[in-house]
This record gives C-alpha cells, structure tokens and sequence, in this order.
C-alpha cells in the first residue's frame, strides 16, 4: 500500500533511502541515470512480487523475510563496497539495485502475512501499531544520521551500514515460530492454481483494488517527485545530503506520531481515511517543488509522516480482519504490485518531465495528480460503507463468509 511498508531493518533502509541517491548524483551528476537507478529497484516488483506472495502462503514467512533480507544486504552492501572503491558505473548500480528491489518484493507480502500468525487478532491493531513504532524509531535518528554521514564521510559508507545493519535482522527473525499455511497436497505444485484463487480474492472487494489504484498512482508520484528529484532540489541549495536528512528524519518523527495515534484509536470507517490520507503526500511535493521556507517543509513533512503512518497501521489491519487469511499473503502481493508497478514509471518519468516543466513544475504535476486520484477514490461505495465491525471471525468460521457492508 505505502512506500513505508517496504522495509525489512528500518536504521539499515535510513543509510540506503539517503546513500543511494546521492552516491549516483555524486558519480554521474545526472538526474536521468538517479531515475534509472531508482526505477530498477523497483522493476522486479512487476513479474516477481506476485511469487514473492505465493511463497509467503506456502512457506513460513518469516524465512521468506530472511531470504529478502540477505538479498538486500548483497545488493546495499555491494553497492557500497564499489562507491568506496571509485568503481561504481551506471549498469553495475543498475543490477545492485535489482538485487536490492527483488528482496524488497519478498519482504513486502511475507511481513504481512507474519503478524497475523504470531499475534491474536484482538491484539492485532496494537501489535502492528507497536512494532511500527520501534521500526520509526530507528528510522527517525537513522534518516538524520545517514545524511550526516554521507555529508561527512560520503554514501558509500552509508551503503555499507545498510548492508551489514541488514544482516543483523537474520538471526532475529530466524527465531520467529511462525509456521506455514497447511495445504491439500493435490495442489501444492499448482502454481497458477494459488495465483488465480489470490486474484479471485483480491477483484472481489472493491475497497482493496480501488484503493490499491489509488495508490499506484500516489506512489508512482511520490516515488518520482520526491525520491528522484527531492534530492536533486536538497543538493542544489543549501544545505544538500544533511538537510534531505533532516526532512527524511522530520517525516519519521510524523511516522512515530502516526503509530502512536494509531495504537489507541482505529476507525470504524477505515477505508474512508487511507483513501482521503494520501493527499498530504500531494501536499509535500508542492512544498518542496515551491521552495517553502525549511521550517515550513519540515512541518509538511512531518504531518505526511503521520498521515503516511496511520494510513499503513490502518491498512495492515484491514486485510488482517477482511481477507481469508490462507489467501492474505497472496492478496497483499497483488496489492504489492498494484501500488509499485507505476513507481518505476514515475522514476523514469521524472526526469523528463523535470527537463520540460522544471523541477517545480514536475513537482506541481505530481502533486495534482496525487489529489486527484485521493478524489477519485472516494467516489467508489465500498471505501465510504465499509465498516470495521462487519469484519468477519476467522477464528471461528468454518467457511469463508463475506462480509456486510452498512448501508447508513
């Protein structure tokens, strides 16, 4: 659903979301080669995210996790290694990144079906709140100490904490218990079988896939506007790597207000407010775009961190709570997809369009567009009817029975 959900350890992802854009600005200076970079992170999300959320159902997840994990240390780690070394290249960050975006796509479906299985599901909402919190912690003080870090010593040393910070999640989530779905035997080899019963499941609710096409396109936007030109913007004025570090750090401090909002309270309308949440990413863009004054845009930021959290807590719980939970891990996979598949577009894309708008105007359109598809969503029933408490127990329903949706 949201750019924040892809993250495997939060310190380590902090030195990679900093290090990696200013390690390719500092070996090419070109905004395209950042935009192709960037965008190859997130190319094997469109033919392998959806096996990454096949494995999650029918292997224990949390190994799933461990193998995305060690992929994107291989990838950050290496990537490091060869900025430090003066012998990073375009096509070499290229298939790093590859390397690093095919453990993200695994990550992404494989946490989602983890919590359900270790948690109870009253306890759900307040155990995704509370580790969303601790992961936002070590990215708050990880955002504003990587971009000291590449101002200090440079990003190839950042890279390098995110390999080796990556590595250090493995013996952890080793250790988790959580054990794999239980299959009939007839259809464990049937692959396409287990795609096409997770896309029967994901068509079925119209507050899953119109909220996930909302958010293609938001991320699409965030990803260009602010991941590919954000930097760009912050190294042309003052204050460069540590002040885009400052603004990833103000944003995670609007993540922990966000979790902490979220671990008390829980919409009873839950749809209505991850759709209408997506505009402050809109909001953000502009400010950076029009060059608000620092204090202003550390307060956008802020406020998109929190809405950005919320919304995520917000989501995570409702699959959880709506979707049959043998088929959960391949329903976010399909929802992985639909919210990355235009962010390599919206990478490739910015710099394009930065040469013909401008960097603010390219700034401006992404915003424009990010509102708008929040309007469009909220035009559909499901995301204004559906209610929390029309959830269904899984725990102790026999079939798989649909739930109500309220008609006031």
């Amino acid at each position: 659903m949201s750019h924040a959900a892809a993250r495997g350890n939060p310190l380590a992802y902090s030195f990679s979301a900093v290090g990696v854009s200013f390690a390719v600005l500092d070996v090419t200076g070109s905004t395209a080669d950042l935009s192709y970079v960037l965008a190859a992170q997130m190319i094997p999300s469109v033919p392998f995210m959806l096996f990454g959320g096949v494995a999650a159902d029918r292997f224990k997840p949390q190994l799933v996790i461990v193998l995305g994990n060690l992929l994107i240390a291989l990838g950050e780690g290496a990537f490091g290694i060869l900025t430090l070394a003066h012998a990073a290249n375009v096509p070499s960050m290229i298939g790093l990144e590859l390397v690093t975006g095919t453990g993200i796509l695994l990550f992404w479906p494989a946490s989602t079906a983890l919590l359900p299985k270790i948690v109870p599901s009253e306890e759900l909402q307040a155990a995704n709140a509370l580790s969303r919190l601790v992961m936002n912690g070590a990215t708050m003080g990880g955002m504003a100490f990587a971009g000291l870090t590449v101002a200090a010593v440079g990003p190839g040393w950042a890279l390098a904490i995110c390999g080796v910070g990556m590595l250090g999640t493995v013996p952890l989530l080793s250790s988790r218990q959580a054990q794999a779905n239980e299959r009939p035997e007839q259809h464990e080899a049937d692959l396409w079988r287990e795609l096409r019963e997770g896309w029967q499941e994901f068509v079925k609710h119209a507050w899953v896939w119109g909220t996930v096409i909302e958010y293609l396109i938001a991320n699409a936007c965030w990803y260009g506007g602010l991941l590919v030109l954000g930097p760009v913007i912050a190294k042309a004025h003052p204050g460069g790597p540590a002040a885009w570090g400052w603004l990833n750090a103000a944003f995670s401090v609007g993540l922990i207000l966000g979790g902490t909002v979220a671990l008390r309270w829980m919409p009873e309308r839950p749809m209505l407010w991850v759709t209408t949440l997506a505009i402050p990413l809109g909001v953000a863009c502009w400010a950076v775009g029009a060059l608000w004054p620092f204090w202003l845009i550390l307060l956008t930021w802020l406020v998109t961190g929190i809405a950005t959290e919320f919304l995520v807590v917000v989501w995570n719980v409702s699959p959880a709570r709506f979707i049959r939970p043998d088929r959960l891990a391949r329903v976010s996979a399909y929802d992985g997809l639909g919210s990355t598949l235009a962010m390599p577009l919206g990478a490739l894309a910015a710099g394009p369009l930065a040469a013909h708008l401008g960097v603010a105007g390219a700034e401006y359109a992404a915003g424009a567009v990010t509102v708008g598809a929040a309007v469009l969503t909220l035009l559909l029933k499901e995301v204004w009817t559906m209610r929390l408490s029309d959830a269904p127990d899984w725990g102790a329903a026999e079939a798989a029975p649909t739930y109500a949706l309220a008609r006031d």
